[in-house]
């Protein structure tokens, strides 16, 4: 019982570490992508940065350490300061779930990396560790966020799809959504589609990455060969 007590503290110290990263790179991003389409809404407000206590959102943080998903400050946007407000809220949207999938793809190759090229030591263990975590929950985030509900991302991707007047009809109903959505969170009615998605891109990952396995058997059948 002891082992599974310091397990359990050691993921939720790495899921802490983790949220230190992917959440003010997802803010970041949303934050960093408006400013470029012409919107400084997020940058005045100070969301333009990848301090952690700009985006820090107490039970968002809690989630995210405990539940393996959570979320921060919602970045502030003014779609009247896009030349398109439709595309701008759309590609502001997205970008925080494709700087949790970059974030991912490269914990991924850190991870292999260090995997085959790197002495089996407790200190190398803490780093894939930490990296494999980084892979899961930037996937998970990427994948939750991009539901289409309100206030999630995905949500702003719609403006793309609905008519203007009935995009703003359903995001009256934010709140009540949003409650429902996490109602079905916690009766794991979404977990089989959530489980697919995470494992699709998983999956991606994996096949992104597999050259540095490539180069491995390689260097192993040269090394081989060689004695």
């Amino acid at each position: 019982m002891g082992m599974l007590n310091k397990t359990t503290i050691l993921l939720y110290l790495v899921r802490a570490l983790v949220m230190l990263v992917a959440i003010p790179f997802h803010e970041a991003a949303h934050a960093w992508v408006s400013y470029k389409l012409g919107d400084n809404t997020a940058k005045e407000a100070g969301r333009l940065s990848l301090n952690p206590m700009a985006h820090f959102d107490l039970l968002g943080a809690l989630c995210m350490v405990f539940v393996g998903v959570g979320w921060a400050k919602p970045v502030p946007t003014n779609p009247r300061r896009f030349k398109n407000p439709k595309l701008g809220m759309a590609l502001s949207a997205s970008a925080g779930p494709i700087a949790n999938i970059l974030l991912a793809f490269v914990s991924m190759l850190l991870y292999k990396v260090i995997y085959y090229f790197t002495p089996d030591t407790v200190a190398w263990g803490f780093v894939l560790f930490f990296l494999l975590n980084m892979t899961r929950l930037n996937i998970m985030l990427a994948v939750f966020n991009l539901l289409p509900v309100p206030p999630l991302d995905g949500s702003r991707l719609m403006t793309v799809f609905l008519p203007q007047r009935t995009y703003f009809k359903i995001m009256q109903y934010e709140q009540y959504i949003m409650m429902g959505m996490f109602l079905l969170l916690i009766a794991g009615v979404l977990d089989t589609p959530l489980a697919f998605l995470n494992n699709v891109l998983w999956n991606f990952m994996m096949w992104s990455t597999s050259f540095v396995d490539k180069l491995f058997l390689t260097a192993m059948h040269s090394i081989t060969v060689l004695a």
